[in-house]
This record gives structure tokens, C-alpha cells and sequence, in this order.
């Protein structure tokens, strides 16, 4: 604060910014409150025309700084005084404590220009207005930075906190207890967006009296940063810890690592708001698909392990794992005729969860943080075989799942003894790879890899490959024809693509408008518990659950065709007849539940009556507005996300016995899904209860 107040009454830094006079200034008794309001001159780069046109040679602002020591904020407001008839200008930034590091400053800043009218020229004043705001912007960490150098040089490393008068002290205490137990704030919208909002984290931390922990368990922690994540600046930090409480908050089941979480920021440059959206798709996918268990439960078939020449080599000169593939050297048509898509999927994701956990042994083994690895492609052998259309269509597929699950993962490809064809087979896959991770490519043709600034500036010369002219006996298989013996017919693959598909527990439904996905489940014994977990993956749902004394008629799918469904796991079942009637022929048990696209959904219900339920996922009408007939904004950009009037339901059902569930609630902790949650209030078999918890 002492630095942000030296740029008055001028600044050096900020050459429009000309003179400012105080208006008024008010101080509370205990000094604890500070609010000064100032008139200031600046000079606008515009050009002379339109200062002549517009008769001014200065626009004048009046900024008002309220700052609460107490609280340890400082907010700014600041408006227009100049033409304010013809143009209105509204700023306000603020300087605020960190909610998890008391040595950290929060600024953020937002601005709205409303131009009225500016004789004719308003689409230039617009121009010059976003112009200057974005300069400023771009200057304000720089300034701050400057006049905390300033300070330091003068010998001013720390200034103590306001404390309150005698009298004051006890009501203090108390405003700060309260302050210490309140709520984490929510994750606001991304760190940096772009137009007219601006946020900064500015790390300030110099009191040496408050020591950190110094563990792992301490997020915070620097020596923790730098070991286990790498050099991050303190924006990057911050978003880092925020989209893990988010997660933490909203998201039930199984939290990423940070190192994983990086790596969904670094993808998309530490905007929150898309690495949000793109982490939980991939979280929703793992869990779909057990992806967190792939290497523990499933073991790759015999043709894989006897003609996928590929496998894990030692570690570059940067302590990467290292990944060899000899892809010229391998039967990619006779891999696909004989496995099929999914196989070949399947065992790319386990490479990859591989590589996970190496990259981790890495970073105890090196003691620096090593979240990539290095993947060297061997070419030789390459020919047109390897341009088989349907096996040029699995390697696409393969690459939006692994771009899309595993970004930032890929330190390095080198891709050796590229042949002629080769051009070709770059052509048709390189618009699917991300431009981030197609920096990371270094490409040699022939014997050039033996040269300077080749294989040898990356990979130590003891463990390069026998076959690349190395002295280190590399154990990845050679590949080869894969014998037509093994070739499976194409109803044989389609149907173990399907077995793959539904091999989860989770099963995917497809919602229509007027076509509801419906699950039918059977109670015996009243007081069972029915649970479930699902996630709305498309589209805005609403759940419900009903009863019936009598069982409804075998389940009807509706018709693929209609919808254009193709999709395996794209099931559709509907059980209410038309002709039954809501309340004479069935009953609502619970209260409808809205779920909006993207979260994931968790509950119980405790059965009154045995007899049949049935759980509906229905779509989800916009309600009209209230007050006219005419569309809102809203609904319509909503309405055109739904491609079809279409909506996806990934979910899965589980029944407790009442037995179970009277004698011991453990048995819900230890269920497939994990996610049940039950209130001590449902061991009253009177009557039904439910519960659902919702993540966004």
C-alpha cells in the first residue's frame, strides 16, 4: 500500500498521467478506515484533430481509494469527469489478501466504456480508449513492482499491520476469528481475459516471523513448488490452488494430483476456465472407462505384447522416461485386423498411465520435478502399408483421446530415419496434434540423426539403441508380419468394440426431447436403499423417481434411426406407458432434480414401499419468461447448444438390502461407485428419504 501510494501526485511510469489534486480526504478516529478522492489530469496520445475538434486539451478523472486496514483492502473507484454528457467511463481495481496466503496480494481490476456520442467520431474514441486501458493493464504489475524496488532501496523491507486502539482489540479479535472461519471463496472466472478485465497475484511475502511447513502437505509451500511442479510464477501458483479447491469443493471422488492439474493449465495457458472445462471432461472419461485402473486389471492380449514393437528405454539426458518405438517395423493393418480400435486404444492408455507413474519415480529419483516424457520413433521400414486407411483412421483416434486426456505430457518426439513417405503420413496427422505439442517434434531424415545437434545432444550415448548404431541392448520387440491366422472377422471386432465399451460400470444413455431414458429396479423388502451417480456429459436433465405397484411392460428402445444414434454406448429405454396415468398407475417419490450439463450427481433413497421404480432422466424444458412471450437470450444460446434436442447420461445404480443397510452403512462406503451418500435420518424405515449431491 505504501508503494501504490507514491504514484501520487504524479508518475514517472505512466506519461498521460499528468498532475492530480486531493478533493476531499476522510480518516476514521482508530485510523483504521482511509478514503482520499483526487482530481486527475491526463494527457490522452489522440490525435490532435480530435483534441481540436473536441476543444480539450486534458480529460480530466476523479479517482476515490478507500482503503480498510483493518480488513487489508484497498478498493478504487474512478470515473470520468471530462464529457461525461457524451461518454461514460466506470473503473474499479482492488487490492485484497489472499485466502490462503496472508503473504499474498489479490489485485483485480475491471473497467465499461459507454460511448453515447462523440461527434461522429465514436468508433475512434473507442479505439483509443481500449487502447489506453490495455496499456495501463500491461503496466500496472510493473509499476507496483517499481516503487516496492524504490522502497526497498530506501531500506523499508517490511511495515507492520495496523493494530487497533486499546479499546478496540477485543471487537478486533472477534472480526478476525470470524474472518479466519469463514468459507473459502469460490473459484472466480479465469486469471487473464481478454477485453476489459484484468486480474494479477502479486507476491509480496518478506516477514521472515511466519515460517511454512515445509512438506508436501503444505501446497503452499515454496520448497514444495519447486521440487514436486517447477518454477511457477506467482499467477500461475494461484490458479493452480484455486482449481484444486474447486475441485475439492465440487467434484466427489478421486482428485487429481497437482502435478495433473498443471498439466490441464499449461495446456490451455493457465485460463481456469477452460482448463476447468477440459480437466473434467477427462476426469468424467476415467472414470467412465476405469482408466485409473487400467494397469492394475487389465493385461494387454499376447499378439500386443509379441508384435507391438514398442516399450520404455531408460531416461534422456533430462531424466525423462524414455519411450522407443519402431514404427516402421511394425504390422499396423495386421495389429488393427487382429485386435481391432479398441485394443490398440487400450493399450496406448495403459503406455501412458505408465508413463505417469514414471514420470513421478523420476521426480524422487532426480529431486526436480519431471511431469514429460521423451518418445523416440524410429522410421525405418515405413512404406504405404502403413497408410491402410483404417489404420491411418485408429492412430487419428488414438491421438484426439491422448491430446485430449494426456496434454502436456510429451517433452520431446524424436522422429528418426523419416523415409519419403513420410511427408504423407505427416500431412494427414498432423492437423490433430496440438500446435504446443508440435514445437516438441524434431525430425531427421536418414543418418542425420548421427550428426550434430542429433540424438546424441538428448539421449546420453550408453543407453542409445543397438538398432540406431548404439552399444545399449534395446529389449522393445521387433515387430513384425502379424500372422493372418490371428485376423478376426469384422463382426467378431465389432463385437468385442462393443464388450470394451460397456466393459465399465457406468453406463451411457441418450436423452431426447419427449424421449426419456428410464431404469427400471425392483424392491423386495421395504426400507432397501436405492443409490446412484451419474454425470449429465450434454445437455440440461431433470430426474426423477416414481413408483409402481405393478411392473411396467418390457422395455421398449426407441428408435436409433430417428435420432441418428450409431453409437454403442448411445442407449435409449423408455418403461412409463403412455396410457398410464400419474397417480392412479404410478407415483412421484421424490421431487424433480434439474442437473445442468457438466455436473456429476450423487444420492440415495430409502424405499417405504416394495414394488417397482423407476428412475427417469427426462429433457429439460426452458421455462418460458413470465412476463412476455418473446424468447430469452438465455434460453435460445441454450437451446442451441442441445444439438437435436439431444442430452447424455453417464450413470450408475446400486440397491442396498434393508438388512445391509440397517445393520451397517459400511457397506455403501465399500460399493463400486464410492459416491453414495446416506444421512443418519434414513435409518428411519417409516418413511423414504433422499438425498442428492450435485457437482458442477
Amino acid at each position: 500500500l505504501q508503494a501504490y501510494e507514491r504514484r501520487f501526485p504524479t508518475c514517472p511510469l505512466i506519461p498521460m498521467f499528468v498532475a492530480s489534486d486531493t478533493v476531499s480526504e476522510y480518516k476514521s478516529e482508530d485510523e483504521s478506515i482511509h478514503v482520499i478522492e483526487r482530481r486527475c489530469k491526463l494527457d490522452i496520445d489522440a490525435p490532435r484533430l480530435l483534441k481540436k475538434i473536441a476543444g480539450v486539451d486534458y480529460v480530466y478523472f476523479v479517482q476515490k481509494n478507500s482503503l480498510n486496514r483493518r480488513e487489508r483492502t484497498l478498493h478504487i473507484e474512478a470515473y470520468n469527469e471530462t464529457f461525461s454528457n457524451r461518454v461514460i467511463i466506470n473503473e474499479h481495481c482492488s487490492y485484497t489478501v489472499h485466502p490462503d496466503n496472508e503473504d499474498w496480494t489479490c489485485f483485480e481490476q475491471s473497467a465499461s466504456l459507454d460511448i453515447k456520442s462523440f461527434f461522429g467520431f465514436e468508433s475512434t474514441v473507442e479505439k483509443i480508449a481500449m487502447k489506453q486501458y490495455t496499456s495501463n493493464i500491461k503496466k500496472g504489475k510493473e509499476i507496483i513492482e517499481y516503487y516496492l524496488k524504490q522502497l526497498e532501496e530506501e531500506g523499508i523491507t517490511f511495515v507492520p499491520r495496523w493494530t487497533p486502539p486499546v479499546a478496540c482489540k477485543l471487537e478486533s479479535s472477534t472480526s478476525h476469528a470470524r474472518r479466519l472461519a469463514s468459507p473459502a471463496i469460490n473459484i472466480p472466472d479465469s486469471a487473464t481475459k481478454e477485453g476489459l478485465n484484468n486480474k494479477e497475484i502479486l507476491n509480496t511475502s518478506s516477514s521472515p516471523s511466519e515460517p511454512t511447513a515445509g512438506t508436501p502437505d503444505d501446497k503452499l509451500d515454496a520448497d514444495y513448488i519447486k521440487r514436486y511442479l517447477g518454477d511457477l510464477t506467482p499467477i500461475q501458483e494461484s490458479c493452480l490452488i484455486r482449481l484444486r479447491q474447486w475441485l475439492q469443493e465440487t467434484h466427489k471422488g478421486k482428485i487429481p494430483k497437482d502435478e495433473h492439474i498443471l498439466r490441464f493449465l499449461r495446456a490451455r495457458d493457465f485460463n481456469i476456465d477452460k482448463a476447468r472445462e477440459i480437466l473434467c471432461q477427462s476426469l468424467t472419461w476415467r472414470k467412465q472407462h476405469q482408466v485409473d485402473y487400467i494397469l492394475d486389471t487389465w493385461n494387454p492380449p499376447q499378439v500386443l505384447q509379441d508384435y507391438y514393437a514398442g516399450g520404455w528405454h531408460h531416461h534422456d539426458k533430462d531424466g525423462r522416461p524414455l519411450y522407443v518405438l519402431r514404427l516402421g517395423q511394425m504390422d499396423t493393418k495386421g495389429l488393427v485386423r487382429a485386435l481391432g480400435e479398441e485394443a490398440l486404444l487400450r493399450y496406448v492408455l495403459s503406455i501412458n498411465e505408465e508413463g505417469l507413474r514414471r514420470c513421478e519415480e523420476n521426480t524422487k529419483v532426480f529431486g526436480r520435478p519431471i511431469s514429460s516424457w521423451t518418445c523416440l520413433v524410429d522410421l525405418e521400414g515405413l512404406n504405404m502399408r502403413h497408410l491402410w486407411r483404417p489404420g491411418v483412421k485408429a492412430l487419428l483416434r488414438i491421438i484426439e483421446v491422448v491430446e485430449a486426456n494426456y496434454p502436456e505430457t510429451l517433452g520431446r518426439l524424436l522422429i528418426l530415419r523419416a523415409p519419403r513417405v513420410f511427408p504423407v503420413l505427416w500431412t494427414l496427422v498432423s492437423p490433430f496434434i496440438d500446435d504446443n505439442t508440435r514445437k516438441k517434434f524434431l525430425i531427421y531424415a536418414g543418418n542425420d540423426y548421427q550428426g550434430p545437434g542429433g540424438l546424441l545432444d538428448y539421449i546420453d550415448k550408453e543407453i542409445i539403441p543397438d538398432f540406431l548404431g548404439g552399444e545399449c541392448m534395446c529389449e522393445v520387440p521387433e515387430g513384425g508380419l502379424v500372422p493372418k491366422s490371428l485376423y478376426r472377422t469384422a463382426e467378431e471386432l465389432e463385437n468385442e468394440d462393443i464388450k470394451l465399451w460397456t466393459e465399465t460400470i457406468y453406463q451411457s444413455a441418450s436423452v431426447f426431447k419427449g424421449a426419456p431414458h428410464e431404469v427400471l429396479i425392483q424392491i423386495v423388502d421395504a426400507s432397501s436403499v436405492i443409490t446412484w451417480d451419474f454425470d449429465v456429459c450434454k445437455g440440461d436433465i431433470v430426474f426423477n423417481i416414481f413408483h409402481s405397484k405393478r411392473a411396467p411392460q418390457p422395455p421398449k428402445k426407441d428408435s436409433l434411426g430417428a435420432h441418428s444414434i450409431t453409437s454403442p454406448g448411445g442407449n435409449n429405454v423408455q418403461l412409463i406407458d403412455k396410457v398410464w396415468q400419474l397417480g392412479r398407475d404410478y407415483s412421484m417419490v421424490e421431487s424433480p432434480l434439474i442437473c445442468k450439463e457438466g455436473e456429476s450427481v450423487q444420492g440415495s433413497h430409502v424405499t417405504r414401499w416394495p414394488g417397482f421404480y423407476i428412475l427417469q432422466w427426462k429433457f429439460h424444458n426452458m421455462p418460458a419468461c413470465a412476463t412476455t412471450n418473446l424468447p430469452r437470450v438465455d434460453d435460445v444460446l441454450a437451446s442451441l447448444q442441445v444439438s437435436s434436442h439431444k442430452c447424455k447420461v453417464m450413470y450408475y445404480t446400486e440397491v442396498i438390502g434393508s438388512e445391509d443397510f440397517r445393520g451397517s452403512m459400511t457397506s455403501l462406503e465399500s460399493s463400486h461407485s464410492g459416491f453414495s451418500q446416506l444421512s443418519a435420518a434414513t435409518t428411519s424405515s417409516s418413511q423414504s428419504h433422499s438425498s442428492s449431491m450435485i457437482s458442477r
